[in-house]
């Protein structure tokens, strides 16, 4: 069949133009009126033996409104011109702790407002294009392929766009109203694209990211294509459709007049989304309660009229045609899940009226070779167009994103985003407020100064210390360092917190999501190794679990192991060690029930005999003697109490500059190693001592302080003089 070649022009109308002589690059600028306006480029892809491309005309025109502007190459490989141009933007840029990653900027109305530009007809088949707005990405970013549900538009991602460009090449699939490609021909129609891309490069993951539908096709892509490295990412994914609840409703859809389809848009709305949930993905949850009502309203109100663009992007043909694609696809998809090899994670709503999607997502993890799934209680069907799920954040937290073939927890690392970190400020609320954390700090000079200041900027930084009952100053440790000095602090932990040991029995998005998302990562040499390569902060806990886990009346005490793990190391990359000290577990709860406590009670003492034998592979410290050696891993019951507070006590810098030689003697190492250990339980000492001094202890002083003076964070404390 001959090549069709196409313009077209978003707003006020696609213009179809068959006649033009066609470029191996074009550009084309769509307007839209609106603040919505996204920027797409579209690439040339080839359906059953048709080519879709474009004419070489330029619109040179600028308009006051948004433009969306589309570029079309003849083939999946694109305009090496614009590759090279990222490849130069990409080098010169990094990702700083708490960069701008535009989550919550954008809302389902973005959606409805771009999918009235994108759905004018254009006779053409299915294509890929790449939203500008998600790039350029940082050098060797995988490509993610985006698969869409029963619209098509490709448009799914909207609120995602900047943040998954910033990391991931980028390309959302498009399928016109009027296509009606089998689900068979679309399968091969993205496996060429994945096979293409895999030869291009052959060690890089391709991310498939299938929304409902898309998983289907996602799924059968993966099934047939074993020994190409896959990460499929599954949006309440179709497979479950025979098991649908809308299953009863379908024949009347078929036997619905014309006239009445137009309500169908706003019936499926309902069904398939939360409206409140939609509404709130663009307002600042830190908000007062009536600036975040009243632009919820707003909001809501805006979204209603939109609506009705449902009804052109699904017509009555169309959605008849979807059904049935969606029938053979979980068919399809269904009889090869044994097939799948791929790293497969399974994003699951817990309202999701249109698919029984939380029973499918377990369903999945049962019957899929390398599967984990995470539970969203209070979504809807279109969980990617509602607030609260950041799917990069996901990525992230899960450690599924990867450069190469396995994941490397340093150089595959992305720090945390801004709206990430004023998500986790908001959640970590009552514990500053309860504990009411004060940080001291140790300049140069001697000198003790309020906050972290006399912690060096400049990394490789060792921060090594006591690591407090449960880990209870961890998250106010992070926050302050974010806060202050906009560093992050990479904390080297337990390895049990990266296995399925610890996964949640619900699945929902955990605390040790949270630690992961953070960028805490396993103990080993190699790890550390590269932390200090790349000049960051590390935090060092030698006591380890034993320490965080310690029994009754051993608060406070150091179980360090007696060879000096860290010190040659740091030396080596003339790292910085700053001791440090913490108190305060016993001012905020009391241990009732420690480890020997809990295995004598019948049924979970053996519980817990049976979960470290699991663990047993993961002591980092198995071999070693003494107590540092007892690694038991166990929940202790805690009684809080009227909370006091928790101080932190960052002592001197240490150098180890230039002292690379002298460190290699085993003597002098171990001489600094027992010098670090002693500053640490000064530091306790310290604090036990000069807490007593502190007028704002309790937490009855700060509430009232706060109140009437100032904010948790200006509490005063004791005089350090």
């Amino acid at each position: 069949m001959a090549s069709i070649v196409k313009s077209f022009w978003a707003s006020p109308y696609f213009d179809l133009n068959l006649n033009k002589k066609r470029h191996s690059r074009s550009r084309i600028q769509c307007l839209t009126s609106g603040d919505s306006a996204a920027a797409l480029s579209f690439e040339s892809v080839k359906v059953n033996g048709i080519i879709n491309g474009v004419s070489s005309s330029v619109v040179k025109e600028k308009e006051e409104a948004d433009r969306l502007s589309i570029e079309v190459g003849h083939d999946h490989r694109g305009s090496n011109v614009e590759e090279k141009k990222r490849e130069k933007v990409s080098e010169e840029e990094k990702l700083e702790p708490l960069w701008d990653d535009g989550y919550g900027t954008h809302s389902v109305k973005d959606y409805l407002d771009l999918a009235k530009e994108i759905i004018k007809p254009d006779g053409g088949p299915p294509r890929w294009f790449t939203p500008i707005s998600c790039g350029p990405p940082l050098k060797d970013s995988p490509i993610l392929l985006f698969l869409p549900g029963m619209d098509g538009l490709g448009l799914g991602l909207v609120l995602h766009h900047k943040s998954l460009g910033k990391v991931f090449q980028v390309r959302c699939m498009h399928i016109p109203v009027q296509d009606r490609t089998p689900f068979e021909a679309l399968v091969e129609w993205v496996e060429e694209t994945v096979r293409f891309e895999h030869s291009s490069a052959p060690n890089r993951p391709i991310y498939l990211v299938g929304d409902s539908l898309g998983g289907c096709l996602a799924l059968a892509v993966a099934a047939r294509n074993p020994n190409i490295d896959l990460v499929v990412i599954l949006a309440n994914p179709a497979t479950s459709f025979g098991r649908s609840q809308l299953q009863p409703l379908l024949p009347l859809l078929e036997a619905l007049p014309d006239e009445l389809h137009n309500t169908v848009p706003y019936l499926l709305s309902c069904v398939m989304g939360d409206p409140v949930k939609m509404a709130t993905a663009n307002i600042d949850s830190m908000l007062p309660p009536t600036g975040y009502f009243e632009q919820l309203s707003g909001n809501l109100t805006g979204l209603l009229p939109r609506l009705s663009v449902l009804s052109d992007v699904i017509p009555k043909e169309t959605l008849l045609w979807k059904l049935k694609l969606l029938k053979s696809a979980a068919a399809y998809a269904n009889s090869r899940l044994h097939a799948i090899k791929a790293e497969v994670l399974v994003l699951a709503s817990g309202k999701d009226n249109m698919l029984p999607s939380e029973n499918e997502a377990w369903r999945l993890l049962r019957s899929l070779q390398n599967c984990k799934i995470r539970y969203f209680k209070d979504n809807g069907h279109t969980i990617l167009l509602e607030d609260g799920v950041n799917l990069l954040t996901i990525i992230k937290a899960t450690c599924t994103y990867r450069r190469k073939r396995n994941h490397d927890f340093v150089a595959d690392f992305l720090p945390p985003s801004k709206s990430e970190f004023k998500q986790a400020l908001l959640g970590n609320g009552w514990l500053r407020n309860y504990a009411g954390p004060v940080m001291w700090s140790t300049r140069e000079d001697g000198k003790i100064v309020r906050g972290v200041s006399g912690v060096p900027n400049e990394g490789p930084v060792l921060l090594v210390g006591y690591h407090m009952l449960m880990g209870l100053e961890l998250v106010p440790l992070v926050e302050q360092f974010l806060q202050e000095k906009k560093i992050l602090v990479r904390g080297i932990a337990h390895p049990t917190l990266f296995s399925q040991l610890v996964e949640s029995e619900n699945k929902e998005f955990s605390f040790f999501d949270t630690v992961r998302l953070y960028g805490a990562l396993p103990v080993t040499p190699s790890n550390l190794f590269k932390l200090l390569a790349t000049k960051s902060h590390v935090l060092l806990y030698p006591g380890g679990a034993r320490e965080a886990l310690h029994r009754k009346g051993e608060q406070y005490k150091l179980f360090w192991p007696d060879q000096p793990e860290f010190v040659r190391m740091a030396a080596r990359f003339g790292a910085t060690i700053v001791p440090f000290g913490v108190v305060g577990e016993d001012d905020v709860a009391e241990l009732v029930l420690d480890y020997d406590d809990l295995l004598r009670i019948p049924i979970l003492g053996d519980n817990i005999r049976r979960d470290n034998e699991r663990y047993k592979d993961l002591n980092v410290r198995a071999g070693m003697s003494g107590e540092v050696a007892n690694q038991a891993l166990y929940i202790p019951g805690l009684l809080p109490k009227i909370p006091g507070r928790v101080y932190y006590l960052f002592g001197k810098p240490i150098q180890t500059n230039g002292r690379r030689e002298m460190l290699k003697d085993r003597s002098n190492a171990r001489e600094l190693y027992l010098h670090i250990k002693s500053e640490v339980e000064n530091s306790m000492a310290y604090l036990m001592k000069k807490r007593k001094e502190d007028p704002y202890r309790s937490i009855v002083d700060r509430t009232v302080y706060r109140v009437l003076h100032a904010p948790m964070d200006q509490v005063p404390s004791f005089d350090h003089e």
